[in-house]
């Protein structure tokens, strides 16, 4: 954390709306060739300005993030910059100071503090990446050829191998799973959703992950769960040389202790959801390969319908939003993965499933 000289614990962040239309600003930043812009997420703001990329965290609670004082902003800011340096190096340059001063703003790295001004809330700097790169893009437009599997494969090998192995009971593991689908339950059987079959698509749930545990209770007990990227997905890996992924949950510890092979196949998951479902098995091949390691498949088979039934509860939750954004989609972008999960479901539910 900062020192005292700009430490923010006392400060009042400006409203919101202000520092949004300062970062807005070409003010905000040194000549730019073009106005910045903002993507706004449920947590942030996202501002690309030239080759840099600025990330705001909003001051909002959720059951598995809080961001609402300074302080946890800017510590989440320095873990974002910590833990992303492990799968992007180079890509995370640090954070910066949004300072008010005589009812200004200004951003200030901090090789330039302290400063007269009162530092009043935190930001990421990024260096841009083209996103053209992303291997969601690159899917969509049928550029993904199998070197660049290999050569994400490489990385995350590497990554799964030197991060550190996390100590955790059984049941503890086992309760991870028990909880998300508690919430999927109480997200996509909402009266108002109607979404055909969810009900019967969570209850085989519930019975295969009750056939299944051991299986988990094994990956606890044989230091299989590593603290992982936790989000995975396509959109955050960019085909660079090498490979780099972006965006891991820095701000829950528990949801990036992960098996890597619940990882590789939320990876595979997406890029089977966008149109290239040869990606994951080449994907899963070359981890087990590489890693030494053969998961049972009845324990993947269970991950991919853990994957899907999460990624359609967040879907369907941007429906509980005060005021939805483009509410016509998320039941479109939902149904695609309730398939998957009862597909992945009918595989468990075979005498041997392969």
């Amino acid at each position: 954390m900062a020192d005292d000289s700009h430490d923010s614990t006392t400060q009042a962040a400006p409203p919101t709306e202000a520092t949004v239309r300062f970062l807005l600003s070409p003010d905000a930043y040194p000549p730019l060739d073009q106005p910045p812009t903002c993507v706004e997420t449920h947590m942030s703001w996202v501002f690309f300005a030239g080759d840099r990329v600025l990330k705001l965290k909003k001051p909002v609670r959720y059951p598995f993030l809080d961001f609402c004082s300074v302080q946890a902003r800017e510590f989440y800011c320095r873990e974002e910059v910590r833990l992303n340096a492990r799968l992007a190096p180079g890509v995370y340059l640090g954070v910066l100071a949004l300072q008010a001063s005589d009812g200004a703003l200004a951003l200030l790295p901090e090789s330039r503090l302290p400063a007269p001004g009162r530092t009043v809330d935190w930001l990421v700097l990024m260096r841009r990446l083209p996103q053209e790169r992303t291997l969601l893009r690159c899917v969509l437009d049928g550029r993904v050829e199998p070197h660049h599997v290999d050569a994400l494969v490489a990385v995350l090998v590497a990554f799964y191998r030197s991060t550190p192995k996390v100590t955790v009971s059984g049941q503890e593991y086992r309760a991870h799973f028990e909880r998300e689908q508690a919430a999927n339950r109480d997200v996509l059987l909402r009266r108002q959703f109607e979404l055909p079959d969810a009900g019967r698509t969570l209850d085989r749930f519930d019975a295969a992950l009750s056939r299944w545990a051991g299986l988990l209770d094994q990956r606890a007990r044989g230091g299989r769960v590593v603290d992982g990227h936790g989000d995975l997905r396509p959109d955050h890996v960019y085909l660079m040389d090498p490979p780099v992924v972006i965006d891991c949950l820095e701000f829950n510890t528990r949801l990036r202790q992960v098996d890597p092979f619940d990882e590789v196949m939320f990876l595979s998951l997406e890029c089977d959801i966008a149109g290239a479902p040869w990606i994951g098995p080449r994907l899963l091949s070359g981890c087990v390969a590489a890693l030494g390691d053969t998961p049972p498949s009845a324990l993947l088979q269970l991950y991919t319908a853990h994957r899907a039934l999460l990624r359609a509860r967040l879907a369907m939750a941007h429906l509980l939003d005060p005021v939805p954004r483009t509410p016509l989609q998320w039941p479109r972008r939902a149904q695609p993965y309730l398939e998957r999960a009862q597909q992945a479901l009918d595989r468990l539910a075979s005498p041997s499933p392969h």
